[in-house]
């Protein structure tokens, strides 16, 4: 998968979380899984928490970080 599509699984909504960056327009924060990251959690253990979550959303969420901090 590229990295625009991956990105394309990021996406804004006022009324979701007001307008912070979630995956799939799922009420789940790019910010929360870095969090989890951060703090030690691994990719299953973050997908068997949150089943609806699929691992190019978490792959997504670090191209994502890693956009934001490169410029």
């Amino acid at each position: 998968m590229n990295d625009n599509n991956l990105l394309s699984r990021i996406t804004f909504d006022k009324n979701i979380l007001v307008g912070k960056p979630v995956i799939r327009s799922m009420r789940i924060s790019v910010a929360m899984i870095l969090e989890l990251l951060a703090k030690g959690a691994n990719q299953s253990e973050i997908l068997e928490d949150y089943p609806e979550l699929e691992p190019e959303d978490i792959q997504a969420a670090l191209l994502y970080a890693y956009s934001l901090v490169s410029r």
